[in-house]
């Protein structure tokens, strides 16, 4: 068995059918569908296991509720694959994206092999790097601080034992733990290669909603911490840019006080390397620095709108 797909799926009956149906008419031969039901109380279960029934390339794991990181865990777990590519249930994977990918991996022995996506509307991620990208702390650095433009879980192919202890992510970090999963492999300095070739599309659904809390953040800021300590000289300033923009986040979300009761005490004095821009929105009151976040939001959104 050449390649697992893994989909942990969570009361997504009005997509699952269509994402299956995208995996199943793909043009590779030696690959296995692994969809974790994770505790759904929608029919999305039942349909699985109905598209089970009718072909043998798909196999169905039924589980108590545990998040999303335990469901890509467990999936990962019993892969008969050499190799894993990760699908959500309300995605699809694009004609010919496992033959791609797959010649990507082999042909180059890369670890992992990051592609292009597109929404539903048609937009396509951006081409960032292509061929050979040896500076993986640069790639850590840039979702670290949120500058990262290349699909993390989405449109890649991994080895499977690249993935090992990359999968434990609590499942109170309901936010962030695909990056978190991509900088645990990325500090294991894999060989990752870029293609540009567009092999998934991606579904943008309802907007996130959810609120921040202190006690998700504190949680994060510790793993990261730790997964970034054997290359802590090297991170430090990617870490502190990351609080930094986490309490901007705080302050937008009306929860200003989380900057003096947390981020005050545990930041301290700014390293260099902090963008003149976050200095600035630091050092102000938050009832004052709230509108230049906002502002500089704004512009980078219309800046990414017009690339």
């Amino acid at each position: 068995m050449e390649i697992s797909i893994v989909i942990p799926v969570w009361n997504k009956a009005e997509y699952i059918s269509e994402c299956l149906d995208s995996l199943l008419q793909q043009d590779f031969d030696s690959f296995e569908i692994v969809a974790v039901d994770d505790g759904s109380t929608d029919s999305s279960g039942t349909l699985c296991d109905q598209k089970a029934e009718t072909d043998q390339r798909i196999r169905v794991i039924h589980t108590e509720n545990g998040g999303v990181t335990a469901a890509r865990r467990r999936g990962v777990e019993t892969a008969l694959g050499k190799y894993i590519v990760f699908v959500d249930a309300d995605d699809l994977l694009l004609p010919g994206a496992l033959k791609t990918l797959h010649q990507a991996i082999t042909s180059t022995d890369a670890d992992e092999v990051i592609a292009t996506f597109c929404t539903q509307d048609g937009v396509h991620s951006p081409v960032v790097h292509e061929g050979l990208q040896p500076d993986t702390d640069g790639m850590i650095r840039a979702i670290v601080t949120g500058k990262k433009r290349f699909p993390i879980l989405w449109a890649v192919i991994f080895r499977k034992e690249i993935l090992s202890g990359c999968l434990d992510i609590p499942r109170e970090i309901i936010e962030g733990e695909d990056l978190m999963m991509q900088v645990q492999v990325l500090m294991k300095q894999p060989k990752v290669w870029f293609i540009k070739d567009c092999v998934y599309a991606y579904s943008l659904g309802v907007p996130n909603t959810r609120r921040h809390t202190l006690q998700r953040a504190q949680l994060y800021d510790r793993i990261l911490r730790d997964t970034l300590a054997p290359k802590w000289e090297e991170m430090q300033t990617a870490y502190i840019l990351h609080q930094l923009k986490e309490c901007e986040q705080f302050i937008v979300e009306g929860q200003p006080e989380v900057k003096k009761t947390y981020y005050r005490q545990v930041i301290g004095p700014l390293p260099q390397g902090i963008p003149l821009y976050n200095r600035v929105a630091w050092t102000l009151p938050p009832f004052i620095s709230v509108w230049l976040i906002r502002l500089y939001k704004k512009l980078i959104r219309i800046k990414h709108h017009n690339l």
